[in-house]
């Protein structure tokens, strides 16, 4: 996680990179369409969370700084020390790459402006932003993408895909064109986009026929938390809120925070260890505590995410509505290499108020709905505003 941090004050890495609760690969991945795929998995047999490794950090420097001085790539030392950490959550980046992760974080990426989805094998866009490259090429939802740079996409997976739009693998950046093979119906053709320095609005807003608003996060990147605060301020008067975390995959912890403060008068949010220091995050006083309020979760909804879900829920601030979420609660620490990469890597765990674990095991909502989740949020608003 990048940017300014509650938890405490590591060491500096370019923009002041600190304690991440995001699952970097995802949003990193995610960020280039505008598709932020969260993954649900089973918690382990007993419900407690595995044993992280105690010291990998020393253990991932060293290994980099002995490559540094034999002439080795520190980079590829530190990956193969993390693969063998055990360290489910840890990541190496290079330089390039953590800076496109900041960026992200940022709500900045490179690329063509197309939101995508794997629907039987195949690649569907389900989305195309305003005023991108994909948009002045006429490309819309629903159409099929066959083809990358004449490399065929059918079965692979969407982060896969988005690295070749990225150009990922060969390190393009904004400006270089990407030919893209797609498929309309019967019709199949050819299209050559140049990429381009995007940024996403990870919080929108809407009202619905029961005057209720939906403030949906798609992530909390830079700026999300005072936007929902914002929207919260300008909903009408007397309105419930639908705060919809569905497919959230967390991002910057502090956001989070700001956003559970739009909730809330004060007090704890979640408490957490670092290295097995124990410390705590609370809102910020003078939060709307009066109007009815249903959080919407579901498999994809991911560590930062969670710790506001968990907040919500445990203060009895909400009601959640949904499916058990992802259980990611674990938090990050970045570690410098001798080259400018970056180690991402575990240092501890978040509870929920309560004193609920979260990694593992995720969140239960209140009340169980599947695809008819924003109508039960709705009845549930309306018998909370009774």
């Amino acid at each position: 996680m990048s940017g300014r941090d509650p938890f405490c004050q590591p060491r500096r890495i370019r923009r002041g990179a600190a304690l991440t609760l995001v699952f970097a690969g995802v949003l990193v991945a995610g960020a280039a369409t505008g598709n932020l795929p969260g993954t649900d998995r089973e918690p382990t047999a007993d419900g407690a969370r595995p044993a992280e490794p105690v010291g990998h950090h020393a253990d991932v420097a060293r290994a980099a700084e002995e490559a540094a001085a034999e002439g080795a790539s520190p980079l590829e030392a530190a990956r193969r020390a993390v693969s063998r950490s055990g360290d489910r959550w840890a990541a190496v980046y290079s330089p390039a790459e953590y800076e496109e992760f900041e960026d992200a974080l940022d709500g900045r990426y490179t690329g063509v402006g197309l939101w995508a989805r794997e629907r039987d094998g195949r690649i569907e866009v389900t989305k195309v932003g305003g005023g991108t490259p994909a948009a002045g090429a006429g490309i819309r939802a629903g159409d099929r993408l066959r083809s990358v740079d004449g490399k065929p996409v059918d079965g692979r997976p969407v982060t896969e895909v988005v690295s070749l739009l990225r150009g990922d693998t060969t390190g393009e950046p904004a400006g270089t064109t990407v030919r893209l093979g797609l498929e309309r119906g019967t019709r199949a053709w050819h299209e050559t986009l140049r990429r381009a320095r995007l940024s996403r609005d990870t919080v929108t807003v809407r009202e619905l026929a029961s005057r209720a608003t939906v403030i949906k996060v798609g992530a909390f990147t830079k700026g999300s938390g005072e936007q929902v605060r914002t929207a919260v301020r300008r909903a009408p008067a007397g309105s419930g809120i639908v705060l919809d975390l569905r497919g959230n995959p967390g991002g910057l912890v502090a956001e989070a925070v700001t956003a559970a403060s739009a909730f809330l008068d004060g007090g704890l949010v979640a408490t957490y260890d670092v290295e097995g220091e124990q410390r705590a995050l609370h809102a910020e006083p003078g939060g709307d505590t009066a109007r009815p309020l249903v959080a919407l979760v579901d498999g994809g909804t991911m560590s930062a995410a969670e710790l506001l879900t968990g907040a919500l829920k445990d203060r009895g601030r909400a009601v959640v509505v949904g499916s058990r979420t992802f259980g990611k609660g674990s938090v990050q620490m970045p570690t410098p290499l001798p080259d400018g990469s970056v180690a991402e890597l575990t240092v501890g765990h978040y509870r929920t108020p309560s004193g609920r674990e979260v990694d593992g095991r995720g969140l239960t909502p209140d009340l169980e709905a599947g695809e008819q989740a924003l109508q039960r949020a709705e009845t549930v608003l309306g018998g909370l505003g009774r």
